[in-house]
């Protein structure tokens, strides 16, 4: 078949994923509408899929200073591999503090304040809209970390052992 078979063929596994997505969502629903899954689960889940975006891209950064620094540069921030080895340790230092729930408000607040940041200075321009979406991701993860600043990291976490 031509292409339009492919985008068919596509469509269908992209279709399927979805379906497994909802159903696994829905999974997490009692018919009442409550949470089959307790407060300090979701937290730990939610900590796990935030974290990881700042640990990959703080580990990318480490390996690649070099590179880190050249965008940076580029940017118009100062001093290139300093920034670039600050942002990076943030990143993966805080990201692995989310992620096992260590000092978790303070490391949120700083990775909330971390993400408008990077927002401001780097997906500005409103015109592209890859830039309009990243911008609007930064956001929408700031708001999980002010989320984690409220609620703290649950019991499944250090925080919660060492209370």
């Amino acid at each position: 078949m031509g292409s339009a078979g492919g985008n068919t063929a596509s469509t269908k596994v992209t279709v399927s994923t979805l379906a497994q997505i909802l159903y696994v969502a829905a999974s997490f629903l009692n018919s009442d509408g409550s949470i089959r899954m307790s407060n300090s689960a979701l937290l730990l889940l939610g900590r796990i899929l935030i974290a990881v975006i700042f640990i990959f891209a703080g580990f990318g950064k480490l390996t690649n200073i070099g590179g880190t620094a050249g965008y940076f540069g580029s940017l118009g921030l100062p001093v290139p591999v300093l920034t670039a080895w600050a942002v990076a340790l943030v990143e993966l230092l805080g990201g692995l503090a989310v992620l096992i729930g260590f000092k978790t408000r303070i490391a949120a607040i700083v990775l909330a304040a971390f993400t408008v940041a990077s927002a401001l200075i780097a997906h500005l321009d409103f015109g592209d809209q890859m830039q309009l979406t990243q911008f609007l991701k930064n956001l929408a993860i700031a708001g999980g970390f002010l989320v984690l600043v409220a609620q703290g990291a649950g019991a499944l976490s250090l925080d919660g052992w060492r209370s």
